[in-house]
């Protein structure tokens, strides 16, 4: 299958982006003996393409093509390589609305989030395309009085990436332009709910000119795929987005071949509001947090804190602002789709259901939605309770839980009380405050008074058990690279 006028969009343009193979080498491979997986519409629940289920051989192979495409790649000026970076930069921007409904049929996600994440993507390539140009070649002062020396960064080796389904495409360019525009070539693994915009990328990273064996995407069973590459030493770095749990599994598995790590693993992100905060962008801002790919991302606000003297006020605009949220299928381009599959939903239902039993209260919401199995109404809990599940689990969903609190103590304290550390969300107009809680708070990311924070520039990372290590910025790409030492005698 490859016609995208199968899987119910209206785009016209460029149908050969819908790519069902996977890409190694510089060639599409179908699976063995047409061993193929099917991709649904978490909308309709309707199969939109089956797509091409390799093993852990083929896996090998891709690590194969890999390090043989290393050392030219690596050898390239870096001019050449943010050449062939600038010109996928250029594709994706021309091919930003088929990509985007791509992710629409594929995701969920509603059409203006989609066009939104490719603009996004697309914005790590073009950085990388600059900063490939500016290896850091650092010199130091030498302690010896007949010797220069000189560190060096260099291009770590094979890098795989293993990408998650509520980014299909942002995660993989993030970690992507980064790893090419250091000098090292790629083996990836897009979820296998989510393998469609990967690939439409590989389709145009190929476009781009980029050489066969430098751009792989194998696409499978996650622990097939991946089982081989955690163990073949020469794949150096992997890195990985998704939960904590899987993040702990794979750093586990590269212990024995002592990979580097990058992992951007699971958040439980506290909103603090505080009492003089200006009340409504504290709302219109914590509903941008919670509900942004209908509740889908390790950004999401899980737990809502508000001092007790505007609880209600606060609780009651949420509540009114959450209920105007329109439900539909992504490409109606409303504010809440579906959720990726029966799984998500059942959370949604288990920890509703737990903090009912407990004592919160239900203000809006709290059931599945008409449209559909995979949809679920955006939902309010208040007055929740310490114990109940969703203050310690993240909820990946539309569902907001808010409690009250006395003291700005209380509150970071509570807000701390998790092993994630990824982003925190303070509402405040004390310079002080803003200043001590900023400290305080045990995450990578602080957003004050704004929800949007992310970007190309920054460093994006969590604390604790929300990661290792940095995507985006400078220190994004020098993650896929190694220090070298260089100490020259003068005679």
């Amino acid at each position: 299958m490859n016609d995208i006028s199968a899987i119910g969009t209206d785009l016209r343009a460029d149908t050969s982006l819908l790519r069902t193979s996977s890409y190694v080498d510089g060639q599409w491979i179908e699976g063995h003996d047409g061993a193929t997986f099917p991709v649904t519409d978490p909308a309709t629940g309707q199969i939109v393409a089956s797509v091409a289920k390799l093993t852990g051989a083929d896996a090998t192979t891709a690590v194969d093509a890999a390090a043989r495409a290393f050392p030219s790649w690596a050898a390239r000026l870096p001019q050449d390589r943010s050449h062939l970076l600038r010109n996928w930069f250029n594709l994706i921007v021309a091919h930003r609305e088929e990509l985007a409904q791509i992710m629409v049929v594929e995701q969920g996600k509603p059409l203006s989030e989609a066009r939104g994440e490719i603009d996004y993507a697309a914005s790590f390539v073009e950085f990388y395309a600059e900063e490939s140009k500016r290896p850091n070649v650092e010199g130091v002062t030498s302690h010896l009085a007949d010797a220069e020396v000189e560190v060096w960064r260099e291009p770590a080796g094979v890098a795989a990436l293993i990408t998650p389904w509520n980014f299909p495409a942002a995660m993989l360019t993030r970690k992507a332009a980064a790893a090419l525009a250091a000098g090292c070539t790629i083996v990836a693994h897009p979820s296998a709910e989510t393998p469609l915009s990967a690939l439409a990328l590989a389709e145009l990273a190929a476009r781009a000119g980029l050489p066969a064996g430098v751009f792989n995407v194998v696409t499978g069973d996650a622990p097939e795929i991946v089982g081989p590459w955690t163990d073949d030493p020469r794949v150096r770095v992997l890195s990985f987005t998704g939960s904590t749990e899987i993040g702990r599994l794979l750093y586990r598995q590269s212990a024995k071949t002592v990979k580097r790590l990058v992992m951007e693993l699971g958040g439980h992100a506290p909103v603090l509001v505080f009492a003089d905060a200006d009340l409504e962008v504290a709302v219109t801002e914590t509903i941008k947090a919670k509900f942004a790919t209908s509740g889908q991302d390790c950004l999401g606000a899980n737990r809502i804190f508000v001092e007790r003297p505007v609880y209600d006020a606060f609780c009651r605009r949420f509540t009114s602002a959450t209920q105007n949220l329109s439900i539909g299928p992504g490409l109606e381009d409303r504010d809440i789709g579906p959720l990726m599959n029966e799984k998500a939903v059942a959370k949604q239902e288990e920890q509703v259901a737990d903090a009912l039993s407990k004592g919160a209260t239900l203000a809006c919401g709290g059931k599945r939605h008409p449209l559909g199995p995979l949809f679920y109404e955006p939902t309010v809990l208040t007055d929740v309770p310490a114990d109940a599940e969703i203050l310690h689990e993240e909820t990946f969903g539309p569902v907001a839980a808010i409690v009250p609190f006395d003291t700005e103590e209380e509150a970071l304290t509570r807000a701390n009380d998790t092993e994630y550390g990824l982003v925190a969300y303070v509402h405040t107009q004390d310079p002080r405050r803003i200043y001590r809680a900023s400290r305080a708070l045990q995450f990578g990311m602080v957003a004050v008074n704004r929800t949007k924070v992310t970007g190309a520039p920054i460093p994006f990372g969590g604390m604790k058990q929300s990661g290792l290590g940095r995507e985006g910025s400078r220190l994004g790409m020098e993650e896929f690279t190694e220090i070298k030492y260089v100490c020259r005698d003068w005679a």
